[in-house]
């Protein structure tokens, strides 16, 4: 009897992934899943309402789905290191179906008026750590006197951008 139980779930999950919009991202690699080449990759970042928050994302133009790390790899003019990503995560892969974007939300800084923050005049963005990633100026994320960042986080990929606004404010408010 468990048996069906669980054979009748597994045929509803695949029944609802068949019938899943185009547009969904994707979700953890399938077998024979590639890492997305970078060439086949459209990166953008954009400045938001909010003066300490960007929205990435990242477009697979290949005619296959491929895989990119969960983690968005984020950096900051020329500062170490990369944003964080919140909940606190581990590399794994994330697929991104052929024509679909994943999204994330990147908070910059916990406090605009920190002391200790720092201003950049580029932010980078890649959708794996084995990419070199492209570079946007400060002013074209809306930020014509820099990007003032301390402590920056990441959301991890979600197939849309309201869901990643959602784990980003879920995680920096408790919610």
């Amino acid at each position: 009897m468990r048996a069906r139980s669980i054979l009748a779930a597994s045929a509803a999950v695949a029944a609802l992934a068949a019938t899943a919009p185009a547009a969904w991202a994707g979700g953890p690699a399938a077998s024979g899943d590639t890492t997305c080449r970078e060439n086949q990759l459209t990166v953008r970042a954009t400045g938001t309402e909010l003066p300490d928050v960007l929205h990435i994302s990242v477009t697979n133009r290949a005619t296959r789905a491929c895989v990119v790390d969960q983690i968005p790899t984020v950096t900051f003019g020329d500062l170490d290191g990369a944003a964080q990503p919140v909940p606190p995560s581990e590399s794994a892969a994330y697929r991104v179906k052929a024509g679909a974007t994943a999204y994330a939300s990147v908070r910059t800084t916990s406090k605009l008026d920190n002391p200790d923050a720092r201003v950049v005049d580029s932010v980078t963005v890649a959708g794996d750590p084995s990419h070199q990633g492209r570079s946007f100026p400060a002013a074209s994320l809306g930020a014509p006197d820099g990007v003032v960042v301390w402590e920056p986080v990441t959301t991890l990929w979600k197939s849309s951008a309201a869901a990643a606004d959602k784990a980003l404010s879920d995680a920096v408010n408790g919610g």
